[in-house]
């Protein structure tokens, strides 16, 4: 073990640089492939490149391929430079600019900057990517001190950050037409270059950075013997931490600003050195670039091969993101200095009605005035106004199917959630944070990607399988490894993060599907009919009713294994049925939602801070108050930028995050 981190039992030293030799052929040989079919060895230009004297191909291989070519080194060297510097300073396996937020920072931040002021961009983007890269940093690292920076906890607070961030970023693409096509494409991590500024930017960057990580190899190890130990031979841990979480953030906004977001490649390489069998904290600083470096352009020579058989179709960064999510699912068992990020024992005891009946009661009154008084109140060009009732009449068919399209989502996905947290004795599952939501989104891709022009039955039914098939895969995994509750959240964010990689592979395509899959991924309720809105108020009242009937499962299952089973209890049985409830459950909610909202977190958990806390009450106040937060976000969506709608899922999700970040940092 090195700095805090397994490494491999069996040292394979001799063979380290035999691999990294053959996979550095194959990048060569890729690159080479791309090169010559561009133009004959012949006619490559000489040095200097003067591009006056050159023909286009010419033009195009010296300033296009090859400092593609280099940028690819250059930029996987700084992420796995990266993250091997996060996982020392954190002793933590998948600590990396992806999952800790801030590769996801910086792409927001440039995002805002490019769309609403441009002028920020006049010194170049690296200061925005850099305020951006370093707030997401500060966010994570202020979860993290709660917890004392707890491997599990850092994670998933950083991306939760990530993925907040990921979705904002996707929304303000989507609302600004002009920008859409080349933001979706940098967004992904397109290596595509123009002139060799960029390697030359890069390249300054990785040297200084590189000899700042060299210095700072002796305080990092003197940190992998624990805060503790580190502050008793005197070492200032905070500024140690402070100083190499800078120069991980540095390298991170710079890749960042220079070719957009790149999942998992500073994951990928310290993984693969101690794999390899790499030891001890300056091999891991010297290994883990050199195979980030091998990782990127090995990536984008495959990317070049395929283009030069049907056209670019997707950036390099789509690719890496491919391999993240199950990297970090097969890292999992490898996780040590777990620290649970709150549960049930942690918050205190939750209240118990005696007559749960009566609140139940009331939420129904507070769904349905609230209800009325959204529909009646509204905003026009003057100001805000209430409804007469002419218009309210004349309005009430355009908003009603909207409206119940909106509280039955709120209810499928609090029932899910409802579900989960029961099913895995954990608070903090939901469909969003376990996966099932990108599962239903992979699930949608694919339907409208396989299927010519598919209805919205097709589209629910392809949803609904997604979120189950995942939902069933993870249930599988951690089953068979018996991991703790925190553990499977994590295993579930991974699962997210493979799909947003793969979607975000999708949506680069550029055609008319993409778009359709990247306007359903913020989410809106504005072309819903009333026919559609009433087959998903059915499949809610349905989905309660089924769980309700499903209650006597859902009290013995959060009491464990054995005394479920011995209470008569079929568990595989039970636990088949849940997870089809909540996959049907949330395939049809983020068919209007999308796949990012928390309300299948913060409805069940309001519902048990409430006092209901028997199963039957508990699933019933979570569908009622799931639907009283989405018809709040409709009407928040429809309102905040009149006269232009912001995207549903967006922002129930904007108040759905803060809530998750906030329940990991309570203390005991």
């Amino acid at each position: 073990m090195s700095g805090g981190i397994v490494t491999s039992s069996r040292p394979v030293r001799g063979m380290v640089p035999g691999i990294v030799l053959a996979v550095a052929c194959v990048a060569l040989l890729l690159w080479l492939l791309s090169a010559l079919r561009l133009l004959p060895l012949a006619d490559w230009p000489g040095w200097p490149l003067r591009a006056e004297a050159m023909s286009l191909d010419q033009i195009r291989l010296a300033f296009g391929l090859m400092p593609r070519g280099v940028i690819a080194l250059i930029a996987g060297a700084a992420l796995g430079l990266s993250g091997a510097i996060l996982q020392v300073v954190f002793r933590n396996p998948v600590a990396d600019p992806t999952t800790l937020g801030i590769s996801s920072g910086a792409q927001l931040a440039l995002v805002l900057a490019t769309v609403f002021s441009p002028a920020l961009l006049e010194a170049g983007r690296w200061p925005v990517a850099m305020g951006g890269a370093a707030l997401s940093a500060g966010m994570v690292l202020l979860i993290g001190a709660q917890r004392a920076f707890a491997p599990v906890t850092m994670v998933i607070a950083g991306m939760l950050v990530g993925m907040t961030a990921s979705a904002i970023a996707t929304a303000i693409t989507l609302a600004q037409g002009r920008y859409l096509l080349s933001l979706v494409i940098w967004n992904g991590g397109s290596l595509v270059q123009q002139d060799w500024s960029g390697v030359r930017v890069l390249a300054l960057i990785l040297i200084g950075c590189g000899a700042a990580a060299m210095l700072m190899a002796r305080p990092l190890r003197v940190l992998s013997l624990g805060a503790q130990g580190a502050s008793g031979l005197g070492m200032n841990v905070v500024m140690v931490r402070l100083a190499a979480v800078t120069v991980s953030v540095i390298l991170a906004a710079s890749v960042s600003a220079e070719l957009g977001l790149i999942g998992f490649v500073g994951l990928a390489g310290p993984a693969l050195a101690r794999t390899l069998g790499v030891r001890g904290i300056g091999g891991l600083l010297v290994a883990a670039p050199v195979i980030g470096a091998l990782i990127l352009s090995v990536c984008d020579g495959l990317v070049l091969a395929v283009a030069g058989l049907s056209g670019e179709m997707f950036p390099t960064g789509a690719l890496t993101g491919l391999i993240g999510g199950p990297l970090l699912i097969w890292l999992l068992p490898r996780l040590r200095g777990s620290t649970p990020p709150g549960t049930e024992s942690n918050e205190g005891p939750a209240p118990r009605r005696d007559h749960p009946g009566r609140l139940l009661f009331v939420l129904a009154g507070v769904l349905v005035v609230s209800s009325l008084i959204l529909v009646w109140i509204g905003r026009v060009p003057q100001g805000w106004a209430v409804l007469d009732w002419d218009s309210f009449t004349a309005f009430l068919p355009m908003r009603l199917p909207r409206l119940i399209a909106a509280g039955a989502a709120g209810a499928a996905l609090a029932l899910a959630g409802a579900i989960l947290q029961r099913m895995t004795a954990n608070p903090l599952a939901s469909p969003e944070v376990l996966g099932v939501s990108g599962g239903a989104a992979l699930g949608y891709a694919a339907t409208v990607f396989m299927i010519a022009a598919p209805g919205s039955a097709m589209l629910a039914a392809g949803s609904m399988a997604g979120a189950a098939v995942a939902l069933a895969l993870l249930a599988s995994f951690t089953s068979r490894r018996d991991m703790p509750p925190e553990r499977v959240l994590l295993a579930g964010i991974a699962v997210s993060a493979f799909s947003a990689a793969v979607l975000s592979a999708v949506m680069a395509i550029g055609d008319t599907r993409s778009f359709r899959v990247l306007a359903w991924l913020s989410g809106s309720s504005s072309g819903v009919g009333m026919r559609g809105a009433l087959m998903l108020a059915g499949i809610a009242v349905s989905l309660l009713i089924a769980s309700l009937l499903a209650r006597r499962s859902l009290a013995l299952l959060p009491l464990g294994e054995g005394v479920a089973s011995g209470l008569g209890l079929k568990l595989r049985q039970a636990r088949l049925v849940l997870i089809l409830l909540a996959g049907i459950a949330t395939g049809a909610a983020t068919i209007l939602v999308g796949p990012m909202s928390f309300v299948g977190l913060m409805a069940p958990h309001m519902a048990r801070r409430a006092g209901l806390a028997q199963p039957g009450p508990h699933v019933a106040g979570a569908a009622l108050i799931g639907a009283i937060l989405m018809i709040a976000a409709d009407f928040g969506a429809r309102m905040a930028g009149f006269p232009y709608e912001l995207p549903l899922g967006l922002f129930a999700s904007l108040i759905g995050a803060p809530w998750l970040i906030w329940l990991i940092m309570r203390r005991v």
